[in-house]
């Protein structure tokens, strides 16, 4: 059993958080799939359904299709919709975004990234075409959009590492990216502009200023550069839950 802490950031441990609204409607689909009331064939409601059954918005539900897709629970059939591959296969890998409890697991998490996205980088930059650039820029300035009118930027976050992957050409990196969803981005389970000591507004600048920089090296098509900047850009999140850790 847990011990109670005065404060979980200073403690370096944030709170446990409940699972994300995405996660909700995988873990409800799953046990229908798993108590047969959705068996293998059958196609799942659309996404207006869902949103109306789930209760939840466009991008939630398309974000829990994406991880029934890379756990292999479901394929889509572009223009068709989802059809159900069967039930999950007990010895699958998971990471699920509830067990990311403390600073530990999140670096855990961060150390897996750090070697596949660094890659997936370098591959875009020579593998991306002028669709993938254009995909990219148009996240980049709508980053800048939410950030200077002080809206959420976690999901533009995560679309920015997805439509790298995609850029690789391998949907193996995209359906990793996919799976783990937005639990890839550390400020969804702490608060990591507080872990570093600076405002919410001058971490996200930052944040945005080196995904310029992944996006100038892919531009490019400076493969080495592309996998570099990357690196440096989770390490610098590495560091900052490392230095809460040492503190």
């Amino acid at each position: 059993m847990a011990v109670a802490l005065k404060s979980s950031v200073d403690a370096g441990v944030p709170r446990r958080r409940p699972r994300s609204l995405a996660q909700e409607v995988v873990v409800d689909l799953t046990r229908q799939i798993d108590d047969g009331a959705l068996r293998q064939g059958d196609k799942l409601p659309t996404e207006s359904e869902l949103m109306r059954l789930q209760g939840v918005s466009r991008t939630v539900v398309r974000e829990a299709i994406s991880r029934m897709q890379a756990a292999g629970l479901v394929e889509t059939r572009h223009g068709i919709g989802s059809f159900v591959l069967g039930p999950p296969n007990g010895q699958s890998f998971c990471i699920d975004p509830t067990d990311l409890v403390t600073i530990h697991d999140i670096l855990k998490v961060l150390q897996l990234r750090q070697s596949l996205e660094s890659a997936a980088a370098g591959i875009a930059a020579l593998q991306r075409t002028q669709a993938d650039l254009d995909a990219l820029a148009l996240i980049l300035r709508e980053f800048r959009e939410h950030l200077d009118a002080g809206r959420d930027t976690v999901d533009l976050d995560f679309r920015f590492h997805l439509t790298i992957a995609k850029a690789t050409g391998n949907r193996y990196f995209v359906e990793f990216m996919s799976y783990l969803g937005q639990t890839v981005i550390p400020r969804t389970r702490i608060n990591t502009a507080s872990l570093g000591k600076e405002t919410q507004q001058r971490y996200l600048e930052r944040v945005h200023d080196e995904h310029e920089a992944i996006y100038r090296a892919i531009q490019q098509q400076d493969s080495r550069a592309a996998s570099s900047v990357m690196q440096a850009h989770l390490n610098h999140s590495a560091e900052r839950l490392h230095s809460t850790l040492a503190r």
